[in-house]
């Protein structure tokens, strides 16, 4: 069981009236409960934080691309496919397809 620290946290009484209600409903302690929320909020802000810093990656990236095709145009050829087309070719000529 890992440590725990004491915190004391101030609720509304709605609050606490529906936090008691339900940690007796299932049998565990408002402690718990509240341990909980706070896991899976944690949880969800780091996830928002790692969409956010990949966003914001991607824009640069973006940015970046649309700087270097300011300054460089843009290549009227698809290398890739040119890239495995010649790489086809060489392989028919090693295994003696079609010859």
């Amino acid at each position: 069981m890992a440590t725990k620290y004491r915190a004391q946290i101030l609720l509304e009484r709605d609050q606490q009236r529906a936090l008691a209600q339900l940690a007796e409903e299932q049998g565990r302690s408002v402690s718990d409960l509240v341990r909980q929320a706070v896991q899976e909020f944690l949880h969800d802000e780091t996830q928002i934080a790692r969409r956010r810093r990949r966003e914001a990656a991607l824009q640069s990236l973006s940015r970046l691309q649309e700087q270097i095709r300011s300054r460089h145009g843009v290549l009227g050829v698809d290398l890739v496919r040119e890239a495995r087309e010649e790489r086809e070719v060489q392989l028919d000529h090693v295994w003696g397809v079609g010859e």
